[in-house]
């Protein structure tokens, strides 16, 4: 496992959705369903897609009607998201399995594919930042506050790339254990989010 992987297909998939740049194109993918290459992928356009949907429902003049549907949309996409990322860590999971921890193996602070979305989002970041200092009809002053900006993401980039490294390394060698931890989300099930039961 190599974060150096994962971030090339983080920039494949979001140059891939630029391609068109359409929040409504159907993902594909040139990898297997089995393999983690094509949860990574899928993983990175669900997150392109949402965030490309947060930039449209922030339109100040955004009809009311659009605004509805747009948030319906983010909702099954984090909704999409966390399952995905539940998928990831269960890959993790069983490719770990042989590994036996050490007795004073510790207990990282989040699961390997929660680091990996941010891992994802911030490769969204940086191609995003990275137009905005490029852009030719901004004034210098904005290009030069976003090449800043886009010098502090790569730097946060190598030093979430480097520890996940670290944490992968860690659980190989039986450091650290590797759990997965289910999100519990409430509010989409209809038996534990009061305004769903009464709607049924």
């Amino acid at each position: 496992m190599d974060s150096k992987l994962f971030n090339k297909i983080f920039e494949e998939s979001i140059n891939k959705y630029h391609i068109k740049d359409d929040i409504t194109v159907i993902f594909t993918s040139n990898y297997k369903e089995s393999d983690i290459e094509y949860l990574l992928d899928k993983k990175n356009w669900i997150d392109t897609v949402q965030w490309h949907l947060e930039d449209i429902i922030r339109e100040p003049s955004i009809d009311p009607e659009k605004a509805l549907v747009i948030k319906r949309m983010i909702d099954k996409s984090n909704q999409d998201r966390t399952d995905l990322v539940e998928l990831i860590d269960d890959y993790f999971f069983e490719y770990f399995k042989n590994v036996v921890p050490k007795n004073n193996a510790f207990i990282a602070t989040e699961t390997p594919a929660w680091a990996i979305d941010r891992l994802s989002i911030l490769n969204l970041k940086i191609y995003h930042m990275q137009e905005e200092a490029e852009r030719t009809d901004a004034d210098a002053e904005h290009r030069e506050k976003c090449s800043f900006k886009l010098k502090v993401l790569l730097q946060q980039r190598e030093d979430l790339s480097l520890a996940l490294n670290q944490l992968f390394s860690n659980i190989k060698t039986g450091k650290s254990v590797i759990k997965t931890y289910k999100q519990m989300k409430m509010y989409n099930d209809p038996g534990l989010n009061p305004f769903l039961r009464k709607s049924e």
